[in-house]
């Protein structure tokens, strides 16, 4: 697999990965931007509204028709958060092989359409269509209000917003629902107008074409693209340190038959050089979701051996230096829970772990890593993080460099861990229970 990244216009930065493994070809256009609460669903809504329709395909018929035109090809719009920067888009998927007019035809093609959808959009007057905007707003308000059916999620998000009071991070990639209900399709094209200038653009290949051959479609594609000032200085803003000396708690009640539990820690020190394989491993140790999460401390001790909760894991975010862990437990065994979990990183932090425990936290990393092969779309999101991060290497090398990770790169990695927020989502009836 032979990747390779240049800059193909003024901001605009494209990512190939050429390989003859896949039977579809992906491509993925993002707009990165500040992640920001005054801004954060107009930037979810506008590649839905875009979706829509273009100069060509003014509805969305049109554009299924032209969609089964290309062999059932697929133009997704995407919105996601990294760290403090939201991205939004496009993901195009579309069959590779013997077809009519050859592979690289088929890329071109595409490759068009996702242009035309970035550029071209169904207009009157040079302003979105008030019809889409409103339409594609309602879908938008039903998501943000949905968040809530999914308990666990829903913790986490609370948890980060009441963590990160002041920092962006507390800012979902779908933003909220007093900021999305007051979008207007005028407001919406100015919006959308301002970030086709200045925004730089990430754009992923991932097929058999060559890359001269992607860009030179891509390029043509984008040809008509305005550039103002780009601003490139778009990161996140870490935070060593926690804001309190002990761990700020809030409690929640919701209609909830298991309690959720979330807490979030900043890295520290750790962010200062950040090893990126050190930080992996460290958190596949403690709970980690991928491979080696059946072997982590939470998972071993506090779910199976202790029986303090239904399931408990730990997710890493390397662009905001935040580690999070989350839990589902019976409301009762909520100080036991919240102490063992406390107990478990304090003994990650003095190595106090089998080397069997942190030889399989490196191979399930590893594995994990290698694992990214076998799906485009992951492969686009490891890549992505690596351009944000400003990282060159890729899956196979973070692999060996997890497969080299010491007791002593594991103990620095934690060292700096400290607990800054606790979310606890439980039942309202709990505290009557409690009280019998």
């Amino acid at each position: 697999m032979r990747q390779t990244r240049r800059e193909i216009m003024p901001g605009v930065f494209l990512t190939c990965l050429q390989t003859d493994k896949f039977r579809t070809g992906i491509l993925r256009l993002d707009l990165v931007t500040r992640l920001s609460r005054e801004t954060a669903s107009q930037n979810a809504l506008l590649p839905s509204v875009l979706r829509r329709g273009t100069v060509r395909c003014p509805d969305m018929e049109a554009m299924a028709a032209r969609l089964d035109g290309l062999y059932g090809a697929r133009l997704e719009p995407t919105v996601r958060k990294l760290g403090e920067i939201q991205c939004l888009g496009f993901t195009a998927s579309f069959p590779e092989g013997s077809l009519p007019g050859g592979e690289d035809g088929l890329l071109g093609q595409m490759a068009a359409l996702l242009g035309e959808a970035l550029l071209q959009p169904n207009t009157r007057g040079g302003l979105l269509l008030p019809g889409y905007v409103d339409s594609e707003r309602e879908k938008l308000l039903e998501d943000i209000r949905a968040r809530v059916n999914d308990r666990a999620a829903f913790a986490q998000l609370r948890l980060l917003e009441l963590m990160c009071p002041g920092e962006e991070y507390a800012v979902d990639a779908l933003g909220d629902e007093e900021t999305a209900q007051a979008i207007h399709y005028v407001s919406l094209t100015r919006h959308y107008k301002a970030l086709l200038a200045s925004s730089p653009i990430e754009l992923f290949y991932c097929g058999s074409a060559d890359p001269d051959r992607a860009e030179a479609a891509l390029a043509d594609a984008l040809i008509t693209l305005p550039r103002g000032e780009i601003d490139y200085d778009i990161g996140t803003d870490i935070r060593l340190n926690t804001m309190a000396e002990e761990p700020r708690v809030f409690t929640e009640e919701m209609d909830v038959a298991q309690g959720k539990l979330a807490m979030g820690y900043r890295l520290g020190e750790a962010m200062d050089d950040p090893d990126m394989a050190a930080l992996m491993v460290m958190n596949a140790l403690l709970g980690g979701r991928g491979t080696a999460y059946v072997s982590s401390k939470l998972f071993l001790n506090v779910r199976e051996r202790q029986s303090l909760c239904y399931y408990a894991d730990s997710a890493l975010d390397l662009m905001k230096g935040v580690l999070t862990v989350e839990c589902g437990i019976d409301p009762a065994d909520y100080d036991r829970a919240l102490a063992s979990i406390e107990g478990e990183v304090r003994a990650l932090q003095a190595g106090d772990f089998t080397g069997e425990a942190l030889r399989t936290a490196r191979m399930g990393v590893s594995a994990d890593m290698l694992a990214l092969a076998d799906d485009p779309e992951a492969l686009e999101r490891f890549w992505l993080g690596q351009s944000l991060l400003g990282l060159e290497y890729g899956p196979e090398e973070l692999a060996a460099l997890a497969e080299d990770v010491s007791r002593e790169d594991v103990v620095k990695a934690a060292a700096g861990l400290a607990c800054d927020a606790v979310y606890f989502l439980r039942g309202a009836e709990d505290d009557g229970d409690e009280e019998d």
